[in-house]
């Protein structure tokens, strides 16, 4: 590859002032009243402008991100969506030891049996080149009693605008495993009194790979009554979760209408 004088340069003369100012962080108790006020404005005004580097560079890779998201969806895609603990920082980060239903962020809710509760959940920002989303979660398993675990998502109310069984709501994953492990994934319809279920496995996830797929739930075989929408979640469930760390590195949600012959 050929070394462009320039912009060599120009990455030398960043890494040199970073250089320089982390010595200058490490010296400061040595350094006179006026020179310390002089290097304090300037550090202000070297904050501000990597600041507003920062807003604008986050704004370019979200443009980015979204322009990629809709260059894979089927065509008639009529609604997509990513869970907002996926889009954009939370607060809390992160669950030690969470109780049954233990939420983090809005709308995600942990459930399990373990009497210990032996598991860490936790908000991760994704750095892979091929990462779309701009942030993960990171479940942390231990020696784990119990026989259950889930993670739970609730779908906006605009998911059930317009939701007919002649719809397939597409889910998107990208997961990173430990260990091996089973994970299934589980749409839930609450219309009136009744809620219909879909259950599919993902693909058993081998130590360390990576793996992206799709998932497509066909709403043709539920019984759902498309006047009487009311709730829709989904429900990532870990078989054998114990000693074990799972990293979600994408969840996107869309919906196309089934072709018809």
């Amino acid at each position: 590859m050929a070394i462009r004088p320039r912009k060599w340069l120009e990455r030398k003369t960043r890494e040199q002032a970073l250089r320089q100012w982390t010595a200058l962080a490490k010296g400061v108790e040595a350094l006179g009243p006026a020179r310390l006020r002089h290097l304090r404005d300037e550090a202000l005004d070297l904050r501000g402008s990597l600041d507003r580097f920062l807003i604008e560079a986050d704004r370019h890779a979200a443009r980015s991100r979204a322009a990629l998201d809709a260059l894979h969806l089927p065509g008639g895609t009529d609604w997509r969506w990513r869970p907002g603990f996926m889009a954009g920082r939370i607060s809390p980060r992160g669950l030690a030891a969470p109780e049954n239903g233990g939420q983090l962020g809005e709308g995600a809710a942990v459930w399990h049996d373990c009497p210990e509760r032996a598991l860490i959940l936790e908000q991760v920002t994704t750095t892979g080149a091929t990462d779309l989303s701009p942030f993960g979660l990171r479940l942390e398993v231990f020696g784990y009693a119990g026989s259950f675990l889930s993670l739970s998502i609730d779908l906006p109310a605009s998911a059930l605008q317009g939701l007919t069984r002649s719809h397939i709501l597409r889910l998107e994953t990208g997961v990173l495993a430990e260990r091996a492990i089973r994970v299934y994934a589980r749409l839930n319809i609450g219309h009136g009194p009744n809620i219909d279920e879909i259950t599919l496995q993902l693909h058993s996830f081998e130590p360390g790979l990576y793996s992206r797929q799709v998932t497509e739930f066909d709403l043709a075989y539920t019984q759902m009554n498309e006047r009487r929408l009311e709730k829709i979640w989904l429900d990532l469930i870990f078989e054998a979760p114990r000693m074990n760390a799972v990293e979600i590195r994408e969840l996107f949600f869309s919906r196309h209408l089934r072709a018809e012959f």
